[in-house]
């Protein structure tokens, strides 16, 4: 009786520990994504490996889009040369990848002016799965369709270059 307890019990914690596996992420075994190229004007991202394109999305950026985040709250995406510096499968606006944001030059000019530079600037989906945003609307983040995160998620490593240009 005790070795089929055990084996019952072994059982039902295989079978939870299978539903609580948490969240199930698209794989990708193509080129590596060597730099993401963000156009804030043509509200285009492009994820390229050395110079051959090999994906494209529409964007929307912070409320207020146009020019280089100076400080926290301006609604403003940062422009420059950043990298992708960590990722989080738990955001809630569905997945993200951190962008290396304030470096120290954007630390300095926020300081100069007696602010915060901010931080959290992110590539991400959107915060509601069920009503996709058509307009621009982050505190400076990039947000793209949830699909299309899943996708950029899988495609794109800890590491990897992001040009933001306006």
């Amino acid at each position: 009786m005790r070795r089929r307890e055990v084996l019952l019990g072994g059982a039902a914690l295989l079978s939870l520990s299978a539903c609580s596996s948490g969240p199930r992420f698209l794989s990708y075994n193509g080129p590596e994504v060597t730099y993401v190229v963000v156009n804030k004007g043509q509200r285009r991202m492009h994820l390229l490996h050395n110079d051959k394109i090999l994906e494209s999305y529409d964007i929307q950026l912070g409320f207020a889009p146009v020019g280089h985040k100076q400080f926290e709250g301006d609604g403003k995406t940062p422009e420059g040369v950043y990298r992708i510096d960590r990722r989080n499968p738990k955001s809630k606006f569905h997945l993200s990848l951190g962008i290396s944001y304030p470096n120290v030059n954007d630390v300095a000019a926020a300081r100069a002016m007696g602010k915060s530079p901010g931080g959290d600037i992110f590539i991400h989906g959107q915060e509601n799965r069920k009503k996709e945003r058509d307009h621009d609307w982050t505190w400076g983040c990039i947000a793209v369709k949830n699909k299309e995160i899943e996708q950029i998620y899988a495609m794109v490593r800890t590491g990897t270059l992001v040009a933001v240009n306006a």
